[in-house]
């Protein structure tokens, strides 16, 4: 696995950024090549300066808008002095596309990133887009986004707010799926704690399994659910006219939906 390389500014440190600065300290990052810059100056790992302005000094070679996009102006105001550009931008800005950040920033590169949150535990995903740039400058984005966990280039940009609505805004949707297998399980008599170690023990397991398999989940989910057996009832209600993938094509759809509100915004 390669390991990023400082020095790096982060301009916030909020949950994702947060998440992905200890991840990265923990693949190798020396922590004493890190600079993060809040308003409050606080919630940076122990090792990292942690300023609530811009130094006096000269740009690093990799800076990070971990950002709320609603800040995105802040952050330019905030960046307005830097001496000199940076070679890498990596902006993990939700629906602040490309030419928004490109009319905003001056770098060698800029990167849009977006991340999951479970790169805190280097089992995230998270999706990559860039223009133009060198082979030098693509090894050093993957370099940050390797420990993260599984990472892909996004050819099309007009496809990011897809991608950050499934990838990005995933998790919760499963997380929300996990809580709702609990209640259900809850409903038939189950004591309510143990009805939640069992979803998630089963989500967990059987993600593991997707993820090693050399099949579909559809063609899993057939291989685990027998003719007239409990399994295939249970399926038979959430394949009955297509109700499970109709509710979250329409839940992927009202997230990509805002990613376009939010990058309009920002133009």
């Amino acid at each position: 696995m390669s390991v990023p390389v400082g020095p790096i500014w982060l301009i916030g440190c909020g949950n994702m950024g947060g998440a992905m600065l200890r991840r990265w300290i923990a693949a190798g990052l020396d922590p004493a090549s890190v600079t993060v810059i809040t308003r409050s100056g606080k919630g940076a790992p122990e090792g990292v300066r942690s300023l609530t302005a811009l130094p006096d000094e000269a740009a690093p070679a990799t800076l990070m808008l971990a950002l709320k996009p609603q800040q995105i102006d802040a952050a330019q105001a905030l960046l307005e002095p830097l001496r000199g550009a940076p070679a890498l931008l990596l902006s993990i800005l939700a629906g602040v596309d490309h030419a928004a950040l490109s009319n905003r920033f001056t770098a060698d590169t800029i990167v849009r990133a977006m991340p999951n949150l479970p790169v805190a535990i280097g089992k995230g995903v998270t999706s990559l887009y860039t223009v133009g740039a060198s082979d030098a400058a693509i090894a050093a984005a993957e370099a940050f986004a390797a420990p993260l966990g599984h990472y892909e280039w996004i050819a099309d940009e007009a496809h990011f707010d897809a991608v950050t609505a499934l990838a990005g805004c995933g998790p919760g949707f499963v997380f929300r799926f996990a809580d709702a297998l609990a209640s259900a399980g809850a409903a038939l008599g189950l004591p309510a704690d143990q009805a939640a170690r069992f979803a998630i023990a089963t989500l967990e397991g059987a993600a593991i399994m997707a993820a090693a398999a050399d099949v579909s989940p559809a063609v899993l989910a057939d291989r685990v659910a027998s003719p007239g057996g409990s399994t295939r009832e249970g399926m038979n209600v959430l394949d009955r006219d297509d109700a499970l993938v109709t509710l979250l094509t329409a839940t992927l759809a009202a997230s990509e939906r805002r990613n376009a509100e939010m990058a309009a915004a920002a133009r």
